[in-house]
């Protein structure tokens, strides 16, 4: 059997764009003389339209988009997401779906049936569980096959590889137990760090115990802070991994499912390149799917500004970035001089705008006094950060450019920002990457490109956010490489205090860095970020909800009523 991968990127909303990568690959698909053509979760409308779903518009016309894909579908059969109107009176209006389309004709539907609601899935907001699935029995050039069709989280429920579940009932079983000789999952699984190997051993492993080949086919491409990764992934009846689509990028291919050769599965090992091609994707599909060809950062001469000017050169190419210098009273010459290195490096546009009298004027008009150390005025400190914001949003209007924010996950995590100051911008590109993590990510870039791009000065330098003589992050902060571990353990692993003490770490260290992260005023602060691109589970952004006004406060012994 020949199946045809349509690994796409959508748009929410671009119904006219999405029904013509759909029809683009059925023609190649036929041209293949592929037996099956195989598409994304809801690549209709866009996975991610959130309360768009919702609209009395979209819900009278879900059905329009494959009205236009059925008639195209002749001597073919096509799996397609969509969504498609739940005509009971009763629940959700929608039903999120896999259409079968065989020969010209709708063969029927393949609802969820699980509706995650976790992280940074929302699906039973939106969409009502789906009935009890069948198989599909396929018949065309005298061949003939039971089809077995599940949408995303109906494939990711199987008892024997997770130790935990959510859901008793495993819809995939039940298909198999009807007799699928093909299983096709179409998926909308985001990327986050070690997923791609995980689906991986999850689809080898349910394939070599049910002894049927599995089609799993996922979405590709940046949703506001959302990544979509791809790697689509065929396995034979043996469990081996004969296929897997390229990461980050739109894919279109055949592949012959009885006769390719086992095929070695995604390299973890490279988690550090993976990341760094998640962040370049986020920008590039952030700014092209919301109109900016061009983009402005604020450059430092620090690790994080150099990081997210490196990768938006690549995003979006370096004759569309500009790189802003505005040095105060208190930025070191050297701060200068390694962000011109950098520019020089990246071969991107640069501008210097002082905010030294600015600050000056201002100081005297509020009655402010200048900081001598790092603490003394955080009003003065803070008014440095907010004049560059003000710069660089003014520069953003006047030239249509998307401001990028470049602060790091750590600094988030524990309120080491300002408000109105480094946190505009449009998207926030390192905001879920810790800073132990941006060093690494700066050194891969220099190694993987063989030369010097982010200047050793700029790796090498001790942090300072330069609002006072002498600051430096760790006047303020635990030093990263003891605070990185703890936030991580707590934000993607999710694990309580109790659980990162066991692990090694000091308790009135856990217990501090923990009740910075949770006070309400790094909430509040966090609560008014731009879009994050996600690339770890439970990431701060459109996953993570906590109230900002709380009085809930970490303790070694708590007291309860």
């Amino acid at each position: 059997m020949k199946v045809t991968i349509g690994q796409i990127n959508t748009t929410n909303g671009d119904f006219e764009g999405n029904l013509r990568k759909i029809l683009k690959a059925i023609k190649k698909a036929k041209e293949d003389n592929a037996d099956l053509v195989v598409f994304p979760e809801v690549c209709t409308h866009g996975y991610t339209s959130q309360d768009w779903f919702q609209d009395g518009d979209i819900i009278e016309n879900a059905l329009e988009p494959l009205k236009r894909i059925i008639p195209e579908t002749k001597g073919i059969t096509a799996i397609v997401g969509t969504i498609r109107p739940n005509e009971n009176k009763n629940g959700k209006k929608l039903f999120n779906s896999a259409a079968v389309l065989h020969d010209g004709k709708l063969l029927g539907f393949a609802d969820k049936e699980l509706l995650p609601e976790y992280d940074v899935f929302d699906d039973p907001r939106y969409f009502e569980p789906g009935p009890k699935k069948r198989v599909f029995q396929i018949v065309s050039d005298s061949k003939s096959f039971n089809l077995g069709v599940v949408v995303c989280e109906d494939f990711w429920n199987d008892k024997t590889f997770w130790k935990e579940r959510l859901y008793e009932i495993d819809p995939t079983d039940e298909l198999i137990r009807q007799g699928a000789d093909l299983i096709v999952s179409i998926n909308a699984s985001p990327f986050n760090k070690g997923k791609i190997k995980l689906r991986c051993d999850m689809v080898s492993h349910r394939a070599r115990l049910q002894k049927k080949p599995i089609v799993f086919v996922n979405l590709v491409g940046g949703n506001d802070g959302i990544i979509f990764d791809g790697t689509s992934l065929v396995a034979n009846k043996e469990g081996h991994i004969i296929f897997q689509a390229p990461t980050f990028e739109e894919f279109i291919g055949t592949i012959e499912i009885e006769s390719e050769k086992p095929y070695v599965c995604y390299n973890t090992d490279d988690e550090l390149e993976t990341i760094r091609r998640a962040l370049v994707l986020g920008i590039r599909d952030y700014a092209w799917k919301n109109g900016f060809k061009r983009a402005v950062i604020g450059l430092s001469g620090g690790i994080d500004s150099a990081l997210v000017a490196t990768l938006a050169c690549e995003a979006l190419g370096p004759e569309n970035v500009l790189c802003v210098m505005m040095p105060s009273p208190f930025s070191s010459k050297e701060s200068i001089t390694d962000a011109e290195k950098l520019v020089k490096n990246l071969g991107c546009e640069a501008r210097i705008e002082p905010i030294t009298d600015a600050f000056e004027v201002l100081l005297k008009q509020l009655k402010l006094e200048k900081p001598t150390r790092g603490g003394e005025n955080l009003a003065a400190e803070n008014m440095q950060s907010r004049l560059r914001g003000v710069i660089l949003m003014a520069i953003s209007n006047a030239e249509n450019r998307l401001l990028l924010s470049t602060g790091n996950k750590s600094e988030l995590a524990v309120g080491y920002c300002t408000l109105y100051g480094d946190t505009n911008g449009g998207l926030a590109v390192i905001g879920d990457v810790l800073k132990t993590e941006v060093w690494q990510i700066a050194k891969h870039i220099n190694e993987y490109a063989g030369r010097e791009i982010i200047p050793n000065e700029i790796i090498q330098k001790r942090p300072s956010a330069e609002l006072a003589p002498n600051q430096f992050d760790q006047d303020s902060l635990p030093p990263y490489e003891l605070m990185d571990p703890i936030l991580k353990l707590y934000f993607e692993n999710k694990l309580s205090p109790q659980e990162i003490i066991a692990q090694g770490h000091n308790p009135k260290l856990v217990y501090e860095i923990l009740n910075k992260v949770e006070s309400p005023a790094n909430e509040f602060k966090r609560r008014q970020l731009p879009p994050t691109i996600i690339i770890s589970k439970n990431a701060i952004g459109i996953g993570r909800r906590r109230p900002i006004t709380h009085k809930y406060k970490r303790m070694e012994n708590p007291k309860f009523p």
